[in-house]
């Protein structure tokens, strides 16, 4: 078994055949270094603005808190997923690669509320047979997550970013989760989830692509 490491330096886009070109998720987009000191000075803003006093006991520290929370919580923003699937290992594999029920948390970007939920991830190696570690998939799931999202935008950067640098046969990218920006406010509506898929190249026919709904189904 031997590794490769394709990194940043490798092919840039990549579409399956008769698939549009891909862009890189992220292209022409620089973000630089978290700043946590306006982090914290804007929770202190919001909380006087919604009628609180940030210099009592219980909230003197919250604007630290959130800030270092905010910090974590949208680290994808200074994650690239080339790093994540920088190493690929030559086993000659040629069946679909399915990693189920992945937890992921993320920021809805309308409200700035969670929602969160669980992937399934699966793909079929490359024609000649590289596949990338299971636990990079749920990496990648993170790296995505861990931004202000919507949850359509999620799952298609999931699965256009394994067709970029894994360049397999074929994708599909099931997320199913609940959004609080449902259950808390607006129309109230606790437990109601959304499922997003995205499907590529193989497993868009019928027979492939009912085997993997198959197999994430089947709990």
């Amino acid at each position: 078994m031997t590794a490769s490491a394709p990194g940043r330096s490798g092919v840039d886009a990549v579409s399956l055949p008769g698939e549009p070109e891909l862009d890189p998720p992220d292209a022409g987009r620089a973000v630089g270094p978290f700043d946590e000191p306006r982090a914290r000075a804007a929770i202190r803003e919001l909380l006087l603005a919604i009628g609180e006093d940030p210099d009592r006991d219980g909230l003197r520290d919250t604007p630290a808190r959130v800030a270092r929370a905010y910090r974590e919580m949208f680290a994808g923003l200074r994650q690239a997923p080339e790093d994540v699937l920088a190493t690929t290992f030559d086993l000659g594999h040629d069946e679909m690669v399915l990693v189920k029920d992945i937890e992921l948390y993320s920021c809805c970007e309308h409200h700035l509320v969670p929602f969160h939920g669980v992937a399934h991830v699966g793909y079929i190696p490359s024609v000649d047979g590289r596949i990338t570690g299971l636990s990079k998939l749920a990496r990648l799931v993170d790296v995505y997550a861990k931004r202000p999202q919507v949850q359509e935008r999620l799952t298609t950067q999931v699965a256009d970013a394994l067709v970029r640098i894994l360049q397999p046969r074929g994708v599909i990218v099931v997320v199913e989760c609940e959004h609080l920006c449902m259950s808390m406010r607006g129309i109230r509506k606790p437990g109601a989830k959304t499922v997003t898929s995205a499907v590529r190249g193989m497993l868009r026919s019928s027979a492939t692509r009912a085997e993997a709904m198959s197999l994430i189904l089947g709990r």
